[in-house]
């Protein structure tokens, strides 16, 4: 199987002389198509830097960065902000909606902004909404939808462009329970049956529970990795629970 993203050697130093703080340290590995991959560690491992790196909102200080056969590291803008758009889908804890467009212009801004076809877009909305079932939404305003709603929104947005890389970027982080837990099962869904690459920064061994394989990172260095196998999610989940017990990392457990 092909990856789709590869780690080489990749550091992230922040400062300069005496006061540079190394965020990432030789950070290398590969993720496949279709994994469903989770990045864990404990707070200022280096999981948010990571994140920015491989999604490129940010630039590694060392270090090469594939996704499929182009060397992100290497690109210019605005050659990388039209990569970024047409090739890489992100999911932010805190949505990142514009307040004021409707669910359906949120959702299709990625397509209308490459002026694709109308009958594509209104053929990737529908599906879309169906598989993250807000169909019933298009004509709202995110200031009407729950955090459930708003995160099921910009899920679909980040998945229109039918992406090669998903980002998700601590997803579950501002929803209850149940939201939670229909927003995880709709992304296992998105991996299991579409085949989508998903990469997941997240605190919390339910969600990461969801994952096929963890990442976990501590002091800017990939630590080890944990993958689920032929278990069941509650085996992983516990499995998860006591590796970050033995790296001394609080977690937050929903459900």
């Amino acid at each position: 199987m092909e990856y789709v993203l590869k780690a080489e050697g990749v550091e992230k130093v922040y400062g300069k002389a005496a006061n540079q703080y190394p965020a990432l340290q030789d950070v290398s590995f590969t993720i496949e198509h279709g994994e469903f991959v989770g990045v864990m560690g404990p707070s200022g491992a280096g999981k948010s830097s990571l994140l920015n790196v491989l999604a490129t909102i940010d630039s590694p200080t060392r270090g090469n960065i594939f996704i499929e056969s182009d060397n992100i590291v290497q690109m210019k803008e605005p050659y990388l902000s039209d990569f970024r758009r047409d090739h890489l889908g992100f999911i932010f804890q805190d949505y990142n909606l514009l307040d004021s467009l409707t669910v359906k212009e949120n959702i299709i801004l990625p397509l209308a902004i490459k002026k694709e076809d109308p009958r594509l877009i209104e053929e990737r909305v529908v599906e879309m909404t169906e598989l993250f079932k807000i169909s019933h939404l298009l004509s709202k305003y995110p200031h009407q939808l729950s955090g459930g709603e708003k995160q099921r929104v910009a899920a679909s947005r980040a998945m229109i462009t039918n992406p090669k890389l998903l980002f998700a970027d601590e997803p579950t982080g501002a929803l209850d329970s149940r939201s939670a837990t229909d927003l995880l099962h709709q992304l296992e869904s998105l991996n299991t049956n579409h085949l989508t690459t998903v990469l997941m920064v997240t605190h919390d061994a339910f969600a990461a529970s969801f994952c096929r394989r963890i990442l976990f990172i501590s002091d800017g260095r990939l630590l080890r990795e944990l993958s689920r196998g032929n278990k069941s999610r509650e085996e992983f989940f516990q499995i998860i629970m006591n590796q970050l017990a033995s790296m001394g990392g609080g977690n937050r457990v929903h459900g």
